[in-house]
């Protein structure tokens, strides 16, 4: 009365039964259970006080169209639902001042303008103010520059750094080192 053999071929036709292609089917299956990721809500956002000159911290872009490009630290936000935020102000080489208020998406690449500013210091709500994915371009590629160099983590993939490594991060003129 011995079952061991039993118990073998037992073990031996299930295993039969399970062709790759089943057991691919099954690793996929708890992969995917593993990885469920909910999608992305947006947190309601305010729009910030108008930027003052003494919060205004250039950065460099490494483009040579004379523009000169400030974030406002004191609008600077990282928010719940992993966004950052932040007023953008260009100086452009014809004396004129652009004003925006922005965020970046680091986990997908993405940017938004929420509002533009004008220069009795309001705001006025940008009208196509959805998610627009953020491209490599020879002008006006500051979003990419912002996306790349300050505001998203080269270490820790796709994540926004804190307000205190963007600042730091500006200041330096690039990515902190890791472990710094």
């Amino acid at each position: 009365m011995n079952k061991l053999p039993e118990l073998g071929a037992l073990v031996l036709a299930c295993t039969a039964l399970l062709t790759p292609s089943a057991a691919a089917q099954w690793k996929d299956w708890d992969y995917d259970l593993d990885q469920e990721k909910k999608p992305w809500s947006e947190m309601q956002t305010q729009l910030p006080p108008y930027p003052k000159p003494e919060n205004l911290l250039k950065f460099d872009t490494g483009s040579n169209i004379g523009h000169d490009f400030f974030l406002d630290t004191a609008s600077l936000s990282v928010g719940a639902d992993k966004a950052v935020r932040y007023t953008l102000v260009v100086k452009t080489s014809g004396g004129a001042t652009n004003v925006s208020f922005e965020g970046v998406r680091c986990e997908d690449r993405q940017y938004r303008v929420y509002a533009f500013g004008h220069a009795n210091a309001q705001w006025s709500r940008a009208r196509n103010a959805g998610w627009r994915e953020i491209v490599v371009r020879e002008v006006n590629g500051h979003h990419n520059v912002l996306y790349r160099k300050y505001l998203c983590s080269q270490t820790r993939i796709r994540e926004a750094q804190s307000v205190k490594e963007i600042v730091a991060s500006i200041k330096r003129g690039g990515q902190l080192a890791p472990g710094e």
